[in-house]
């Protein structure tokens, strides 16, 4: 183990050791403002493309909401839809009304 520390040493030695300064691969890097003008394109597009949805779906139920809604007649008294062949077990009264006589 003695022996491999020492040939590592002895390697980084030879090479100019650690702290000598290393070349980079790419003298320039690329950060992310040189696509700035990209996004900004893109936001505005993005921009424009939302106000003429919010446009749209306002002009949409302002149209709707005006025309009104068709009003169905009464269904007629049909008498199997109240049947009552007992009295509740509260009186006739109901449970939490107390209809005057």
């Amino acid at each position: 183990m003695a022996t491999a520390i020492l040939r590592s040493g002895l390697r980084s030695t030879l090479r100019g050791g650690a702290l000598a300064p290393r070349a980079s691969p790419s003298p320039k890097r690329s950060f992310s403002s040189s696509a700035h003008h990209d996004e900004a394109a893109e936001a505005s597009k993005w921009e424009k493309i939302t106000y003429a949805g919010i446009a749209t779906c306002t002009i949409l139920s302002i149209y709707n909401l005006s025309k009104g809604h068709h009003h169905f007649d009464e269904p007629p008294p049909y008498p199997y839809l109240h049947i009552r062949n007992k009295e509740f077990p509260w009186g006739p009264d109901g449970l939490f009304e107390v209809k005057e006589h």
